[in-house]
């Protein structure tokens, strides 16, 4: 067991909140080494003692919080990242929440959407197996599967007594970060869902086309059920609709993680009125481009509180060719205020009543809100 031992003296040892003195970490290093040998010798079944070190080396990083996290050496090679544009799965974005997978948003047009999996479900099982206490990694390994394979999750949901069981067929997720239309033929909506590497050309040129419009009244930017992605976009996104101010900071323990964003001088709509919707569903980079222009009064915010992911995460590769998610600093809108656990609150609270985000103002009162805002 010696090796195990040393093993996981490593791993604490990157983590100084675990360390009051040197003394008690050997203690609670001996303590743990007991507790494996009577795993080992006593336990029912006999155990995989990697994947017991797997399990104890991720509990460390979730009891940091719900985005932290370890990667084996073949999830870390199989990890496809959050702005790659296309993926086979269910098109949900993912987090723990008090050892229970969380639901951050459902991707536009996905298979989860279009089955109805919401903002804010808890999935506890997965093809009838509980997952709750299990690792966002092992989660996430569970729900993979054959492009054309079925699934079946079963969720809680906020309001709703019974759990609701979906059947899902896995696919290849296709995100298209930018959807546009003019309504009533003097708005321009844009709906943006995800942050990727082109999210920021696409809605600039949207916004160019828009101008090209006589009578143009302003613009609807709708970042609903969006989880976020680059921060690098969320800034220049904000940039097209300021003159000038911050737009956000970061504060970490290293001073390197210290750092803030300021706009360019330049509003690329001119200082049209603009109109942003947000949802449970909006989630980090979302919350920094609607909170940034909620705080310069810039931009009315309409909807329902967001979902409140304000830290920034690094992937931190390890020996054994795994890797760590550690969070590392958080954001700060330009008011100074933390969106953890907070969220962005709206100006106009609307509860939502639409889940598929179709571009009709009948069946989507928050959008036939933000439309009647701009007639009158």
């Amino acid at each position: 067991m010696r090796f195990i031992t040393l093993f996981f003296l490593s791993i604490l040892f990157v983590n100084k909140s675990f360390a009051e003195s040197q003394n008690t970490i050997y203690d609670k290093i001996d303590l743990f080494s007991d507790v494996l040998s009577k795993i080992d010798k006593e336990y029912v079944e006999p155990i995989n003692q990697n994947d017991v070190m797997d399990a104890a080396i991720n509990g460390v990083l979730q009891s940091l919080d719900p985005y932290s996290a370890y990667m084996p050496p073949e999830s870390f090679e199989d990890m496809q990242t959050e702005t790659s544009g296309e993926f086979g799965g269910l098109g949900i974005e993912i987090s723990m929440e008090h050892g229970v997978v969380k639901v951050i948003s459902p991707i536009d047009n996905s298979p989860a959407s279009r089955v109805g999996v919401k903002a804010g479900d808890y999935i506890v099982k997965v093809n009838d197996i509980q997952i709750q206490g299990k690792s966002l990694t092992e989660a996430v390994e569970m729900m993979r599967g054959p492009v054309g394979s079925e699934i079946e999750i079963t969720v809680r949901r906020r309001g709703v007594k019974k759990a609701i069981i979906f059947n899902i067929i896995r696919e290849i997720i296709k995100i298209e970060s930018v959807k546009s239309k003019l309504i009533d033929k003097n708005i321009g909506y844009l709906r943006l869902t995800a942050f990727n590497e082109n999210s920021a050309e696409q809605i600039k040129k949207k916004i160019n086309e828009f101008k090209k419009e006589k009578n143009l009244k302003g613009y609807i930017l709708d970042l609903r059920n969006n989880p976020g992605g680059l921060l690098s976009q969320a800034i220049k996104i904000t940039d097209f609709f300021l003159e000038d101010g911050e737009i956000v900071s970061t504060k970490g323990r290293k001073k390197s993680e210290n750092r803030r964003w300021f706009a360019k001088k330049g509003d690329l709509t001119k200082g049209e009125t603009l109109i942003i919707l947000i949802n449970y569903g909006s989630a980090s980079a979302s919350e920094i481009v609607a909170g940034a222009l909620k705080d310069h009064k810039r931009a009315i915010v309409i909807g329902e509180n967001s979902y409140g992911k304000g830290s920034v995460q690094s992937i931190i590769p390890l020996k054994n060719k795994g890797a760590i998610r550690l969070t590392i600093s958080k954001y700060y809108l330009p008011s100074g205020k933390s969106i953890s656990e907070v969220g962005v609150t709206p100006d106009i609270e609307i509860e939502e009543n639409s889940d598929s985000f179709v571009i009709n103002t009948e069946t989507d009162n928050q959008l036939n809100f933000a439309v009647k805002l701009f007639n009158g």
